[in-house]
């Protein structure tokens, strides 16, 4: 029988939710969080400017901050359980009895930030919107599964499913919601929404913007006037006044400009930095400190992705050749002073992933469905996918580099490649070259010891670093032959699989299908899991994809970190954190200032 689970202001997938309907206030946030002053952060991620202020669109990059801090949804979820909602704009949610449906209600109080009222109405424009071609593609995707949008008063509307699916509701609930006025000039007329820039978006959330530099920073401030302050799910949640953004042309500079104290917290990904450099006189001071968090999120999957789309990738024998040329165990001693674990699933550290358990086989219920997938798809299912989950390559005794290298050397001699006339060659006599595209210089260390090994096979590979702008256009265009991938791993994996994996996504532009994935089997699978209503389904589905893109060797799988580093002002006050978070979402969203003397301590 299918597990879900609503009732009235919460909505679960699996089992009950674990907030009743009276809660005051989530475990993980401090409800007396001093409010007010202001937090100062710097690039987020990998963009180092912006040029438009909508996120929901494909060309250009966005302010950071944005959809976090502006743009509300109906529902949000809860960090301390998954794949549960609770009521934010919505004061009550039902899902019809054959689940094809839910109708959610909209609180009175529910305010856009130029002080009209969040309507049925805005709802289904703002679904109708990101459908349709004027925003990015990924969300037809996403919303593969919804049929339409159906406002039955002015508080009342109804998302119709397609099929019965677990994850559905789930997604209804946390879309993003504008109003139709963003864009709106004053001479009546409106900017299409895909050609949006810097005009001042209209959502729902606690801060608006007060000031920006094009590229160089932006100001967001707490709105006076926003009305989901005293809600539940807002209580200790979004403390600081004022919240800035600076972005700095590198991660050398990033990290100086903290130093110096321009800005107040950093996550830091890069194992050298944080052993070697977050030393100084504010360090020394304790103005700043530096700490690792645990955390309970899965790994998801990070590793040089190869495009399958070109020709030199299509061999799956030279894709797991190019894998074995990879010395993790050398990198993590020399370049990562031993920080991290190997990843060996798209599933790491997680009960999702085939390799949970080690050398695991598919037996049950899985190994039925991978058989009826064999046979569906005659060729789509390697015979390997039913013996045990290969380990990750390693170098560490009893094995070796030159073992791994003899190997990929035998593995490319199947695919017709083979050594003469100083390089590897084809029986054309074209030579194995290829271009890696990156956007950071912080990856040539680890790029140059690969290269290093990929050339004692007679491979070339030409490193290719451009900006984040031009990047990302190569990106969507799918216009690469390998790069970085990071796909985020969630405790309730449901259709942005489609966006990564799904056949259609990748013949489309602007997708996370980077690798070319093009598997019916693979389709059937992503199908099982958005539709999955009891948990073990989804564990067999989960497993079973899991196994067919390990053994098709997309990836050049990377490594993992089982926690946040942060480094950080003193006067900022932190919470015990929850169990499945991102660092940045979590200081922004449950952090505070707090420059008593008493209160520069962790809170307990």
């Amino acid at each position: 029988m299918p597990q879900y689970s609503w009732a009235g202001h919460a909505f679960a997938q699996y089992g009950s939710p674990k907030y009743p309907k009276d809660f005051l206030y989530f475990d993980f946030v401090n409800p007396q969080a001093p409010q007010g002053g202001t937090l100062t952060l710097a690039n987020p991620d990998r963009r180092t400017s912006f040029d438009k202020f909508n996120p929901y669109t494909l060309r250009g990059v966005a302010a950071p901050g944005i959809s976090g801090l502006l743009f509300e949804s109906l529902a949000i979820g809860s960090a301390d359980e998954t794949s549960t909602i609770y009521g934010l704009i919505a004061d009550d949610m039902t899902l019809s009895s054959d689940h094809l449906s839910m109708t959610f209600h909209i609180r009175s109080e529910a305010k856009f930030s130029d002080g009209s009222p969040v309507l049925a109405s805005d709802v289904k424009y703002s679904f109708d919107t990101l459908m349709s071609k004027l925003a990015h593609p990924s969300f037809r995707n996403v919303f593969a599964d919804f049929k339409q949008v159906v406002v039955l008063s002015d508080r009342l509307v109804r998302f119709d499913f397609k099929s019965r699916t677990g994850e559905a509701p789930l997604l209804a609930g946390t879309m993003p919601i504008f109003s139709p006025k963003w864009g709106m000039k004053p001479d009546g007329t409106k900017t299409p929404f895909d050609q949006l820039a810097f005009e001042n978006p209209i959502g729902s959330g606690p801060y608006i913007i007060d000031s920006y530099q094009t590229g160089r920073n932006i100001i967001f401030k707490k709105n006076p006037n926003y009305w989901g302050k005293n809600l539940n799910v807002r209580v200790g949640n979004f403390n600081f006044d004022r919240i800035v953004y600076k972005l700095f042309s590198d991660d050398t500079v990033r990290l100086e400009a903290f130093k110096a104290g321009e800005f107040d917290a950093i996550v830091e990904y890069r194992a050298k930095l944080w052993a070697k450099s977050y030393v100084g006189r504010k360090f020394d001071q304790g103005l700043l400190v530096k700490k690792e968090f645990e955390h309970h999120n899965g790994a998801g999957m990070q590793g040089f992705a190869m495009n399958t789309r070109k020709e030199l990738f299509k061999d799956p024998r030279v894709r797991q050749a190019l894998g074995l040329a990879l010395d993790f165990e050398w990198l993590n001693r020399q370049i990562f002073y031993s920080q991290y674990k190997r990843l060996d699933s798209y599933f790491s550290n997680s009960l999702l992933g085939a390799n949970y358990e080690m050398n695991s086989v598919p037996s049950g219920e899985e190994l039925k469905l991978l058989k009826s997938l064999q046979q569906k798809y005659p060729g789509e299912i390697p015979p390997t996918v039913f013996g045990p989950m290969p380990s990750a390559v390693s170098t560490a005794p009893p094995s070796s580099l030159r073992a791994n290298l003899l190997k990929a050397k035998e593995l490319l001699a199947q695919a017709g490649w083979t050594y003469r006339d100083g390089a590897l060659r084809n029986a054309a006599g074209q030579a194995f070259e290829f271009e890696m595209l990156e956007d950071s210089p912080f990856l040539l260390r680890i790029l140059t010891a690969y290269i290093r090994n990929l050339e004692k096979l007679g491979i070339k590979a030409n490193v290719r670093t451009t900006d984040n702008a031009l990047y990302q256009q190569r990106l969507n265009e799918h216009d690469f032959e390998m790069t970085t991938i990071r796909y985020q791993d969630s405790q309730s994996p449901g259709n942005e699989l489609w966006d990564r994996f799904g056949s259609e996504a990748a013949t489309q532009k602007g997708t996370d299908n980077q690798i070319g994935v093009r598997l019916r089997s693979v389709d059937d699978l992503i199908a099982m899991i958005t539709r999955a209503e009891e948990r073990e389904n989804l564990y067999i589905a989960t497993k079973a994809l899991d196994r067919i893109l390990i053994h098709n060797y997309f990836v050049v799988p990377h490594w993992y970190n089982p926690t946040h580093r942060i480094s950080y002002n003193t006067q900022l006050g932190v919470p015990k954190p929850p169990l499945y978070y991102t660092a940045e979402a979590w200081i922004i969203g449950n952090w505070w200032r707090d420059t008593s003397t008493s209160s520069q301590k962790e809170s307990r």
